[in-house]
Parts: structure tokens; C-alpha cells; sequence
């Protein structure tokens, strides 16, 4: 049988700004099939992937979804992967699950991921579903979330409408919040409660990145 470098896959992400993001072996539960032997997520971290979507993007609904389709199925008919989709449901695959068996990362007290060098700056554009086993796959030692370690926790206390608590996320709140004159920093930079973290500040998107996201989740909210 033959096999597929994780390097390979790397260098084919890479143009389009995407990055390969770990990998492992599926499970019965994981709902792909028998023959499965290796799913590897595909996503973004950081403003890398922001000049070529903006490029590249169509005015069509869900533009950042259909780009990443568009994108991810040339990339896998190219290495004999089948692709998958956060997007794509019901039934839903357990993307947050996959990433945490893929790479180190963690939910945060804000219920995104936190990665210990993005941040909270990245996300899951899909997956990889490989037929053969593939080489390489990047072995992480064990640690700790960077939330453990924070004491502060601002990401707690910098919302204005206190949108984030232990208890959850108000999206009523947020939405209403960012169409108000006071939301407009969130609308035009990106969440404050996101931005105050400070784990991966180097990363955090670029304004009209980060704007384009905010209006997409007003939109739908």
C-alpha cells in the first residue's frame, strides 16, 4: 500500500495559506468508514491565509465556506485524500474532537481552542481522510493549556456586555452588543475578549480579517 509524507501535504497547503494542522488514526466512532487509516486536519493560523482569500474570494453566500471548498478539493484529488468539512451537516463531524487528537490544543475559558503559539488566532477549514497510513505525522509532547498558567484570565473580564462567563456565552448579548455604536471596536477589529488574550499576540488577523469574521457572525445571528 502506498503511502502519503506529511511533508507532501504541507508543501501543497502552503500556497493557498493553509496549514497542515496534525493527524491520527480514526476510530470506529469517528463515523469515516472502514477504510480510513489517517485523517489530517487542514486549517489557518494567524493573517497568512487573509491576502489569498481576499484575492480569490467570490460574492456568493458563505464566500469564506465555498473558498474553502473550492480550495481543499483540488489539494485532495491531487494526494488521494477525500475531503471533509466543519460545514458540512447535520449530521456534523466532531471537528473540535479531531483537533484536540491532532496537535495541542485546548478549549479556553471562552470556548474556543487555544493553540500555545496561535492563541486563539487560527480555525479548521477541514480534514484530509486518507485511505493509506501517512508518514510522518507530527508527534506532540504532552502539555499543559496555556489557560492553566493564566491567572488573570482577561479574556473573562474584557467583554463590555460580559458576554463570557464560567457559566457559558451569551451570543444574544454579543450580537446585540456589536450592533450598537460601543461594538463597534469588536465589529471592526475582532472580539475583545479574543484580543485580550495573551497567548499568540503575534498572530492575532488582520483587521479586515478580522472584521470580515465579525460581520459573518452578525449576519447569522
Amino acid at each position: 500500500m502506498t503511502t502519503v509524507h506529511y511533508n507532501r501535504i504541507t508543501e501543497a497547503l502552503v500556497p493557498k495559506g493553509l496549514l497542515a494542522r496534525g493527524g491520527f488514526a480514526p476510530e470506529a466512532g469517528d463515523g469515516l468508514g472502514e477504510d480510513a487509516r489517517c485523517v489530517v486536519m487542514v486549517g489557518n493560523a494567524g493573517p497568512m491565509m487573509w491576502p489569498v482569500f481576499a484575492q480569490e474570494r467570490q460574492d456568493e453566500p458563505d464566500a469564506m465556506n465555498a473558498w474553502a471548498r473550492r480550495t481543499l478539493a483540488p489539494v485532495a484529488e491531487q494526494l488521494g485524500a477525500a475531503p471533509v468539512y466543519p460545514f458540512d451537516g447535520p449530521p456534523w463531524l466532531p471537528f473540535q474532537r479531531w483537533a484536540q487528537r491532532a496537535e495541542p490544543v485546548f478549549p479556553s475559558p471562552i470556548g474556543m481552542l487555544i493553540h500555545p503559539e496561535h492563541g486563539l488566532w487560527h480555525a479548521y477549514r477541514g480534514a484530509l481522510i486518507f485511505a493509506e497510513d501517512v508518514e510522518g505525522l507530527p508527534e506532540y509532547d504532552e502539555i499543559s493549556s496555556p489557560c492553566e498558567s493564566c491567572a488573570d484570565k482577561p479574556c473573562l473580564t474584557t467583554c463590555l456586555v460580559g458576554a463570557f462567563t464560567t457559566d457559558g456565552y451569551d451570543v444574544p448579548a454579543c450580537a446585540d452588543h456589536m450592533r450598537k455604536p460601543d461594538g463597534a471596536d469588536c465589529l471592526n477589529l475582532g472580539c475583545r475578549a479574543r484580543r485580550a488574550c495573551p497567548v499568540g499576540q503575534r498572530a492575532t488577523y488582520l483587521p479586515d480579517q478580522a472584521a470580515y469574521h465579525m460581520a459573518a457572525f452578525l449576519a447569522s445571528h
